[in-house]
């Protein structure tokens, strides 16, 4: 029987993630598939019901559901928990669902990937923005010891990440004040929705460093642009949701995807769509 599988949230067409999983899944010849699943808010709880009652493996959860996707599970990771946050379910025999949240190590996995090594001991992370996309992020950074400053519009925000994730650690203040804290940066992470509304932040010069901003596609590309023309290093958020991806994927049925194909077929989606 073809097991269930797939991605909730609202909106959710443009998702990648069916590209993604169904590759793998016919790179192993799992008999499963994964699928969008248009849910608006306030309507999740009947949706997971629903799907408890099927053939399902798992699902994954975007916005605006990953915090009531936490609240609704019967179990945690300690990641999840912690990070206040799910977009990982896993169906369980008592037909109740486990939570994770993969967003943390799939950042992670792709910052070193963009680094080309493991130790960033010595970097020095300016973070902008405090919204829900940077909670995971500011978690993962802080799990690693790395020197950080979050930057954003309502600092207050920030300051509550630094208090929460943090200890009081990670200095914080308005984004208005980013060209004071850029120059001495290893490393800027944009987790602002500036891009969807043509916003560009004034990087400066970049000497190399790297500008990582988690959008992709479209939303990323004018700020990207921007930054690679001022000497920095670019990266989008297309590996990191590659990443998260496959941490999901070894959570459902406990195998290694290819990510460097995965990444493949997501790049020749977006091009095709232009």
């Amino acid at each position: 029987m073809t097991k269930l599988l797939g991605v909730i949230g609202d909106p959710i067409s443009h998702s990648l993630s069916p590209l993604i999983h169904n590759g793998w899944l016919r790179d192993f010849g799992f008999p499963a598939t994964y699928e969008a699943m248009h849910v608006p808010g306030g309507q999740l709880s009947s949706a997971l019901e629903s799907l408890a009652k099927r053939d399902t493996v798992g699902v994954n959860v975007t916005l605006p559901h990953k915090l009531e996707a936490l609240a609704l599970a019967k179990t945690a990771s300690a990641s999840a928990a912690k990070i206040g946050a799910a977009n990982t379910l896993t169906l369980q025999q008592d037909k109740s669902w486990t939570a994770d949240n993969t967003d943390a190590p799939g950042f992670m996995s792709s910052l070193r990937d963009a680094l080309q090594t493991n130790d960033l001991s010595k970097e020095k992370v300016l973070l902008l923005g405090a919204g829900g996309s940077a909670r995971a992020v500011v978690y993962a950074l802080n799990e690693q010891a790395i020197d950080l400053t979050i930057l954003n519009r309502t600092p207050s925000k920030a300051v509550s990440l630094s208090n929460e994730f943090t200890n009081a650690k990670a200095a914080f203040g308005d984004l208005s004040q980013y060209k004071e804290y850029i120059e001495s940066a290893t490393i800027v992470i944009n987790t602002t929705s500036g891009g969807y509304s043509g916003d560009i932040i004034d990087t400066g010069p970049g000497n190399g460093r790297l500008f990582y901003d988690i959008s992709y596609g479209a939303a990323a590309k004018a700020q990207l642009d921007d930054a690679k023309l001022n000497g920095w290093r670019v990266r989008d958020g297309l590996n990191m949701l590659v990443a998260q991806a496959a941490e999901s994927f070894r959570i459902w049925f406990g195998e290694e995807p290819d990510r460097i194909l995965a990444l493949k077929r997501c790049q020749n989606a977006l091009e095709a769509a232009e």
